[in-house]
């Protein structure tokens, strides 16, 4: 794969503490859905790659789960993943809310990122909830976390100052080749997109009644032959029979609003009509069994 001269690609990885604002900063890069979004913690749980390319340059962003203190054997693997990013990218976007005190959680990241050598640039997310004397008082507290290339104050949700983080994370990358095609937007099997969806819409919905032990597969997506209809059949598993009740809901009320909810969503990705059965399974305490973290794709 030969490079243009003066193109430069490269690898960028997202990290943060959960609920930063990672995979809205990453939506916003990408002008479409491509990371689900909650406000409970650790709702990503997959490394994601999503694909700009440009004229002058592509960034492959890796949108990573939130760094933490495991609990259990998914917080392990979570971790896991990580780590293994900060070891294959050319540059590290660290994100942090402006809003909330620069804590704990963003001191163990700042330490872990300070024994590589990958520059770093630092995002102070949520500038649209603060005013200028808040943003320069909280760049001041996050420069003081270690050497970053950059500290660049942004609003995923509005998209305030993203250009400058994208010609910032540009200015990094070594001049090389096209890894993707310039139609691809993630590495992703679009399976694994709707299969998130439909697990965003179950977050959202059961809100604090089903804790995060909330994972979907898709078992079979197929497009029919007599219809312009694809046919997706997917199960939403749980920890235990009581948070199972609830997605299913009172007959079969939220599990329905689950799926209307998913397939208003799923059927622009695929630009078809969709007819979406979902099942709700239980596999008991999965989260703290590794093979069966490992078997439903964590």
């Amino acid at each position: 794969m030969e490079a243009e001269e003066g193109y430069k690609s490269g690898f960028a990885g997202i990290v943060g503490r959960p609920n930063v604002g990672k995979s809205t900063l990453l939506n916003h890069l990408m002008r479409r859905k491509m990371a689900i979004i909650s406000e409970k913690p650790q709702t990503t749980r997959n490394k994601i790659r999503c694909i700009l390319t440009r004229d002058d340059a592509q960034i492959v962003f890796v949108d990573t789960p939130g760094f933490h203190k495991p609990k259990n054997a998914l917080g392990e693997r979570l971790n896991k993943a990580v780590r293994e990013t900060f070891s294959e990218v050319d540059t590290i976007i660290f994100m942090l809310d402006g809003t909330q005190t620069i804590g704990r959680g963003d001191l163990f990241i700042a330490g872990e990122l300070s024994r590589l050598e990958t520059p770093v640039i630092a995002v102070l997310n949520k500038i649209d909830k603060m005013n200028g004397d808040q943003v320069e008082a909280q760049m001041t507290v996050a420069g003081n976390l270690g050497d970053f290339e950059d500290i660049i104050p942004v609003s995923a949700k509005s998209g305030e100052n993203m250009h400058a983080l994208v010609e910032a994370i540009i200015e990094l990358l070594p001049e090389g080749p096209k890894y993707y095609p310039d139609d691809m937007m993630t590495d992703r099997p679009v399976s694994f997109i709707v299969a998130e969806l439909i697990r965003e819409k179950a977050l959202q919905l059961t809100r604090e009644e089903v804790p995060h032990s909330v994972a979907v597969q898709v078992e079979e997506m197929e497009k029919r032959e007599d219809k312009d209809l694809i046919d997706i059949d997917a199960v939403i598993y749980v920890e235990r029979d009581s948070q199972k009740g609830i997605v299913i809901g009172k007959g079969g009320r939220m599990l329905k609003e689950i799926g209307t909810r998913a397939r208003q969503e799923i059927e622009p990705l695929l630009g078809e009509k969709v007819f979406l059965r979902l099942r709700v399974k239980v596999e008991k305490d999965w989260a703290k069994r590794p093979q069966m973290v490992k078997r439903l794709g964590y």
